[in-house]
């Protein structure tokens, strides 16, 4: 039997489409649907707080807003807060609470808000977050210093460190004439005048005791206060670096002859005490020179019974290892330094060298 063919009207209606295919069950499943919810929203949360630390990072580390130094005391104790309340009012971060959060988080990012040391500190026009903090953790705070000049004495010293407008607190304990390392020594603002001291008897302390070790044989010091003792007269006698070991050389010689030094600088030391230095060294008086006290080296044999000042490193250097020469004598030529002779005749003629030079002078300055 045969298929009946389509009529005209039937061929030109398009077939009926099929029905879609149902939803899965599991896609509108309430489960599934919270389930895409709460991935959408991490992604977006990671994707905002990814965002958040990329800015906040670029806020950290940009350059800051200070336009000038500025230094900045931060006290012991002050915490996080206290810090970043410093900062701002100085202009070295925003005054803004967006700034000083991005300050505080970035700390305690790193780890170093518990490690933010006082001190006080001086930031450059600019100058990061980042750098802030690593210069608060490093501790890289400004320092100070005080200088002592060779051969001052303690007095002189201990009225240096008194004057000196950052130290703070009282001097308690005064060290020893000789004690005390003349050197530039650096602190940071709070430190106290004992403290400094303290650090100047220490180095003293340590230096002579290398150079003790390094000494020659046979030198007519028995202990190490001798070799100070020695050493701050030497200090005294000549401000030459190259000289010193010369000097010491002349009152080595000196001591080995049972010579006495007959040194000028005892003297005056004799005399003043601490002050000595403060004096006019050139008007040195006969009578002076014949008045006896216990460091009057014309009138004593040996060693003072203490140093005439603290000497420093160069000084104690020189004795430790004295030129070796013959020389017993020594007189000022003129021009800083010193000439030297071996016998008291040379001496002799030597002095009258400078006696006629002395005399020059003064009729120089007279006309």
């Amino acid at each position: 039997m045969g298929i009946k063919p389509k009529s005209p009207r039937e061929a030109l209606q398009p077939e009926q489409a099929p029905a879609p295919p149902q939803r899965s069950r599991h896609v509108r499943n309430p489960i599934v649907i919270l389930i895409n919810m709460v991935i959408s929203l991490a992604v977006f949360g990671l994707a905002a707080v990814g965002g958040a630390l990329y800015f906040g990072k670029h806020m950290f580390e940009q350059a800051g807003p200070l336009t000038e130094e500025a230094t900045i005391i931060i006290p012991s104790g002050s915490g996080l807060t206290g810090i970043t309340d410093r900062l701002a009012a100085k202009g070295v971060i925003d005054d803004t609470m967006l700034d000083e959060w991005v300050f505080q988080l970035g700390t305690r990012f790193y780890k170093s808000a518990t490690k933010l040391k006082a001190g006080e500190y001086a930031f450059a026009p600019g100058v990061s977050m980042n750098d802030v903090m690593t210069d608060l953790v490093e501790g890289k705070a400004v320092t100070h210093s005080v200088t002592i000049p060779e051969g001052w004495t303690t007095a002189q010293i201990i009225e240096r460190v008194r004057e000196h407008p950052i130290l703070v607190g009282e001097i308690t304990e005064v060290p020893a004439e000789g004690a005390l390392l003349p050197e530039t020594y650096t602190f940071a603002r709070g430190a106290t005048r004992q403290s400094v001291l303290d650090q100047m008897k220490a180095s003293q302390d340590k230096l002579l005791a290398e150079i003790w070790e390094r000494r020659v044989e046979d030198l007519p010091v028995e202990t190490p206060e001798d070799l100070v003792i020695l050493a701050s007269i030497v200090e005294k006698e000549t401000a030459l670096a190259d000289e010193r070991p010369r000097v010491a050389g002349v009152f080595v010689n000196r001591l080995n002859q049972n010579m006495r030094l007959q040194s000028d600088p005892t003297i005056l030391y004799g005399l003043y005490g601490g002050q000595a230095w403060l004096k006019d060294r050139s008007a040195i008086k006969q009578s002076e020179i014949d008045a006896e006290n216990n460091y009057n080296t014309y009138q004593i044999n040996g060693l003072p019974p203490g140093p005439i000042g603290n000497p420093g490193r160069a000084a104690m250097e020189a004795v430790a290892n004295p030129s070796r020469t013959k020389d017993l004598f020594f007189v000022a030529d003129g021009t800083g330094g010193h000439i030297f002779a071996e016998t008291y005749d040379q001496h002799r003629a030597n002095v009258r060298k400078w006696r006629e030079i002395e005399r020059q002078r003064r009729q120089t300055e007279q006309n």
